[in-house]
């Protein structure tokens, strides 16, 4: 989606009577510790001067050293120390591996330091034998009048592998760090080259080698250019680029909701180039406060359409690599109520590909588009009465003659017959043939290997929390194989060489970190490790009381809510944990289309966050809930049309009251529901809708009112608020924050270009007018993801574990 992800002495405590806090504190490491550990006690050694005390100050504290005051219990040094650990000091990250295939796979290349300790050396391996070559030496990397190597970001090499295209000093724009400075290295020649130009640094976006590897593009300042490599002549392709217009790259929307960033495509033959153009003329305008960055504060506007306002008009056109006007492609309907989802070369240099969707986004149509003249002829259509979900646009069985690549059938995953599967689509007649027939949705297509009529997809039949490599025939004729060992029981994730032949393997579990490797296919054996992870492993497994693959402390499990319907689940126990005692719980919660949490999956610091407050004495867990995105079938995923929280926030509600009914260890006066983005969302619903089931709610950036989210996101799944009045309604938290009972905390960043601030506030207003007490706490001018400054994760996480500790005590009884 959409929506998923040191502070000062600064605290807002908001409720009838009781004041703002600000206080200026003097103390120590243990000082700090112990407020933390005990908010409202004060130990003797703390000289505090206290402006106005309310009965929720929030104290900061530092990284906790281990002569803690006497009454401060073991656990509760182990929860400081393990925050401190997994978020300050990082102690707990994984290793990974980046890997290119090179010469459709026979080779691969990753980053290695280089010997001397200046900079990454390129270095390629055979896959086959391992055996090994420095492809591009980091001193090789090292520009004109500088001493360092290039930091390498991210790196592409050409067709005819003669140059290596470097990307390096990049920004963040919105979510990702794409714009930068590229440098162009010549294998033959030795020569280092910045493309661009005399442009300022760190400005150009999305640069991208020409088939024939002559000529690079890229975007700068909403504009497209074509850069010769040879020469080093620019051609600028685009001149009205703007504060409005944007030509290669999308507006904020398009790129948050239909992962849009580079937004044009060299043609086969490299004469020219296709492109979106986004016309944010007459969409809503977002301001941004900064109170923190000067004197006064700053403002920062971008254009941002909520559900019902008006959409960036977006269309797509085709100009020459060297220069002239764009031939527009003719598409039919008003521009501001589609979206061109999609747009892909059609296995040829004289057709684009593109997916057209309605403002509903139940209506993908594929089109074929003349570049020369712009005229459209429709090829497949694909709709569903919800939502059509994303597929890509893949080309199966490509022939190439005469330098020219004819048109190719389509590979497209539909949920038409009730799960997603795959369908062959004939470029002839446009008909669709099924591909995957079987009992069970695909979770993604790995890779279209035509040459062997195979098509390797990722998929889990019965088992939605796991993941797995299944193949299928290209033709529809048999049934599909699963690859994946069946001693790899948990998540598989799969990058396949372009021949076929190899894939890199990450494998995960829940209780255990990933394993990244290499096996060839489809037999599926070991060729080499890259990267083990068992320093990590070892590391955590105190932590975790992972053993030989197993730990009695977690639990995966299916319980029954309404309408005869399973939800997936997990629980994390304490590991002094007793049955005949009643223990506190915890339930993380997102519950929305965009994401789901019952997975057997390792889960990095947010798993690790959970195990410390399960060792605190809390039974830890999360439901999945119908529209979550599980492999469950069309009808698990769809029936929350038009209702996006309703469903969530009663099945959520349903699924402890009928645990704690059948585990006599719950105890149901101890109830805590947190989550994030959505989940905070999810969040407020429980505690609105269903007061007294969780004594406290913890919701961290949340929506509190649908019609105040993008256009995209909430249309996609609430149609049109003049059409749904009633589901905008329902879906909204705000409208029943009559309903809170208990403890709420709502913490938003003030930053957040995503979920806004304004929805908060909003819901503020309301809780005030009608005399709610609740907690509230700003991080200023943090984003969604609220990780920007020094110690603002560790802050955050921490305020959680002190709110549920103060609120929601430890321990069993």
């Amino acid at each position: 989606m959409g929506r998923h992800e040191p502070i000062s002495s600064e605290a807002r405590r908001v409720a009838p009577g009781r004041l703002y806090t600000e206080s200026k504190i003097e103390a120590s490491p243990q000082d700090f510790c112990f407020l933390f550990l005990h908010p409202g006690r004060f130990p003797l050694s703390l000289s505090v001067r206290v402006l106005a005390l309310g009965l929720g100050c929030v104290v900061p504290f530092a990284a906790c050293s281990s002569a803690f005051a006497a009454d401060v219990t073991a656990k509760q040094q182990e929860l400081a120390q393990g925050l401190d650990a997994i978020f300050n000091k990082h102690a707990y990250g994984a290793k990974n591996v980046q890997l290119a295939w090179l010469n459709g796979g026979d080779e691969y290349t990753i980053l290695e330091p280089a010997a001397d300790g200046k900079g990454v050396d390129i270095v390629a391996y055979d896959t086959a034998s391992g055996k090994r070559r420095v492809l591009v030496a980091a001193a090789k990397l090292v520009p004109s009048g500088q001493s360092a190597p290039l930091a390498i970001e991210d790196y592409a090499w050409s067709a005819d592998k003669q140059k290596l295209l470097i990307f390096t000093n990049s920004k963040k724009v919105w979510r990702a760090n794409t714009r930068g400075d590229y440098w162009v290295y010549g294998v033959n020649t030795g020569k280092l080259t910045k493309l661009g130009g005399d442009v300022p640094e760190s400005t150009l976006m999305f640069a991208t080698f020409s088939p024939d590897s002559t000529r690079v593009a890229w975007v700068r300042e909403n504009n497209l250019y074509v850069e010769e490599l040879a020469t080093g002549k620019i051609t600028q392709l685009t001149t009205d680029g703007s504060k409005d217009i944007i030509n290669g790259t999308s507006d904020w929307v398009s790129e948050e909701e239909l992962k849009l960033r580079n937004c044009f495509r060299w043609s086969p033959d490299s004469k020219a180039i296709a492109y979106w153009q986004f016309d944010q003329s007459g969409v809503g305008e977002y301001t941004l406060i900064n109170d923190t960055a000067a004197e006064y504060p700053q403002l920062m506007q971008y254009k941002y359409p909520q559900p019902g306002t008006t959409n960036s008009a977006v269309r797509a056109g085709v100009v020459s690599a060297d220069g002239g006007s764009t031939t527009w492609v003719k598409l039919d309907g008003d521009p501001r109520n589609h979206y061109i989802a999609q747009m892909e070369w059609a296995g040829n240099s004289s057709q684009v590909m593109i997916e057209y969707l309605n403002r509903l986004q139940n209506d993908a149509k594929i089109l074929l588009a003349e570049a020369k003249s712009g005229e459209v002829k429709p090829f497949f259509e694909d709709t569903d009465k919800a939502w059509v979900d994303d597929s890509p646009l893949d080309p199966i069985g490509d022939q190439t003659g005469e330098g020219e690549t004819h048109p190719a059938d389509l590979l497209w995953l539909s949920e038409r017959d009730g799960w997603r599967h795959a369908y062959r689509v004939d470029r002839a007649t446009g008909k669709a043939r099924l591909v995957t027939p079987f009992e069970g949705d695909l979770m993604s297509n790995e890779s279209i290997q035509a040459g062997s009529n195979t098509f390797y997809f990722t998929a889990s039949p019965g088992d939605s929390t796991r993941l797995y490599l299944y193949r299928s025939k290209l033709d529809g004729t048999g049934a599909p194989e699963r690859v994946t060992p069946a001693e790899d029981k948990g998540t598989n994730l799969y990058d396949i060489a372009p021949n076929g032949k190899w894939a890199v393997h990450r494998y995960s579990r829940f209780n255990h970190p990933m394993r990244v490797e290499i096996v060839s296919l489809p037999d599926h054996k070991l060729v080499r490790t890259l990267v083990d992870n068992e320093e990590l492993a070892k590391k955590v497994e105190p932590l975790i009381g992972e053993e030989d693959g197993k730990n009695p402390d977690t639990e995966f499990f299916q319980v029954k809510v309404a309408n005869g319907v399973t939800l997936d689940g997990y629980m994390i126990r304490p590991p002094d944990f007793d049955p005949k005692k009643k223990y506190p719980v915890l339930v993380n919660v997102y519950g929305e289309p965009a994401g789901a949490l019952v997975r057997d999956a390792w889960g990095g610091n947010n798993r690790l966050f959970h195990e410390l407050i399960a060792r605190q004495g809390y039974l830890v867990m999360s439901f999945d809930n119908q529209g979550t995105p599980a492999l469950k079938g069309r009808e698990w995923r769809r029936c929350i049309y038009g209702a996006v929280g309703v469903l969530s926030s009663a099945q959520q509600t349903q699924a402890i009251t009928e645990l704690a009914r059948e585990r006599s260890y719950i105890d149901t006066s101890r109830m805590a529901i947190w989550g994030w983005s959505g989940g905070g969302s999810n969040t407020l619903n429980v505690m609105f809708r269903y007061p007294g089931v969780f004594s406290t709610g913890i919701a961290v950036a949340p929506v509190a009112d649908e019609s105040h989210y993008d256009s995209i996101y909430q249309e996609r799944y609430m149609g049109l608020p003049d059409e749904n009045k009633q589901g905008y309604h329902d879906g909204s938290p705000i409208n029943f924050a009559a309903g809170l009972q208990g403890n709420l905390l709502v913490i938003h960043g003030s930053g957040d270009d995503n979920v806004h601030f304004q929805g908060t506030e909003l819901l503020i207003n309301k809780l005030v007018a009608m005399g709610k007490p609740f907690d509230f706490m700003d991080y200023p001018n943090r984003t969604h993801s609220i990780s920007e400054g020094p110690g603002t994760s560790f802050h955050i996480y921490s305020l959680i574990a002190r709110y549920l500790e103060t609120h929601v005590p430890a321990g069993g009884r």
